[in-house]
């Protein structure tokens, strides 16, 4: 099995996909995909080639070439089951993957890249608006998310029962952008508590931004 991940450091939906490589013990090459030099190398013929959205993650499986990571994630799982990111029990995935999906669906996209530069650039919002925006939406899925955890976590370290699932797998990335953008987490004791002892698992510290190879070191960032 050879597998190339085209990447970025800070890409929150490119850190799902490493999490779950790692989880899964799969080795693969990174091939860095800068999403603001030159105007983003997403944007240029060569990438669009490979994903016509101009998004990153893309992965490579022998020539096979997947997008969006929730979808890149569910065909890790297929291919390697184990250890599974998902319950056996029909209603535990049906959960874990709405509570992944508060994420990937209802925060990210609206707090993603494309749409800051959006309201930059196209409606001509300040950094403080930018900000009040980004909290806006980051601190309804928690709301959401706090109150999802705190019915099915069963140790405190989960988001679901007492093993590693997609949702948590979600909800790390999610958490780092979050600090990033300086939100008050002190209403979600959950998500930080789970966050924390997810952050010290080492598939879960492999895939953080800082550990990648194309990671830039940005003076004053969070």
């Amino acid at each position: 099995m050879t597998l190339r991940l085209h990447t970025y450091w800070r890409s929150s939906a490119a850190f799902r996909v490493r999490i779950a490589l790692a989880l899964k013990g799969l080795d693969y090459e990174s091939v860095p995909r800068h999403l603001l030099r030159g105007g983003g190398e997403q944007r240029r013929a060569d990438y669009l080639a490979l994903n016509p959205q101009g998004l990153v993650p893309v992965l490579d499986h022998d020539g096979f070439l997947l997008s969006q990571s929730i979808a890149i994630c569910e065909y890790l799982e297929e291919v390697v089951p184990d250890p599974p990111l998902l319950p056996a029990a029909a209603r535990d995935r049906a959960t874990v993957r709405s509570m992944a999906l508060v994420v990937a669906c209802d925060i990210h996209p609206l707090n993603n890249l494309g749409i800051q530069q959006y309201l930059r650039s196209e409606l001509g919002q300040d950094e403080a608006a930018i900000k009040g925006w980004t909290h806006r939406w980051i601190a309804r899925g928690f709301a959401a998310l706090e109150e999802l955890v705190g019915r099915h976590s069963a140790d405190g370290c989960h988001s679901f029962g007492s093993s590693v699932t997609l949702a948590d797998v979600c909800l790390v990335p999610q958490m780092y952008n979050a600090r990033r953008a300086r939100l008050d987490l002190a209403p979600y004791p959950r998500l930080t508590a789970i966050s924390a002892c997810l952050e010290s698992l080492p598939p879960f510290a492999a895939a953080r931004p800082e550990a990648q190879p194309d990671a830039e070191q940005l003076v004053g960032s969070a």
